[in-house]
């Protein structure tokens, strides 16, 4: 179970990626595919071609950690598909906790909550 600060977003990649990437690969992808910073301590998910294995890199100020996961039966699903031709979509803590659980999520419905305003839609 990742326990995570609610200012670290997860994105996850929509395109499959080669699992033998590592560090530099990853980062790489993160900086070109989908314009972000790496050392911003986000959390960025890949799933492989096959759906079978996941890696999770992120940077924790003082340098970049990776986890994988290899599922032996099964394969990982995206939560949400991406729209148009985006190369990641963002996710939620639960819905990653979900994901990496083999949860599926596609009939599954999101009862109305209360958010609070962030500061800068309450400005505009």
């Amino acid at each position: 179970m990742l326990t995570l600060p609610p200012s670290v977003r997860i994105y996850v990649s929509t395109v499959p990626v080669d699992a033998r990437k590592s560090f530099d690969g990853l980062s790489a992808i993160i900086e070109s595919e989908f314009g972000h910073d790496p050392l911003q301590g986000h959390l960025y998910v890949f799933l492989n071609r096959r759906g079978h294995q996941v890696q999770l890199i992120f940077w924790d100020r003082s340098g970049y950690c990776i986890v994988k996961k290899r599922l032996e039966a099964g394969t990982f699903r995206l939560v949400r598909s991406a729209s148009g031709e985006a190369s990641h979509v963002e996710i939620d803590a639960a819905e990653l906790s979900l994901m990496l659980e083999g949860i599926e999520l596609r009939g599954a419905k999101r009862r109305k909550r209360f958010h609070r305003e962030s500061e800068q839609s309450r400005a505009a």
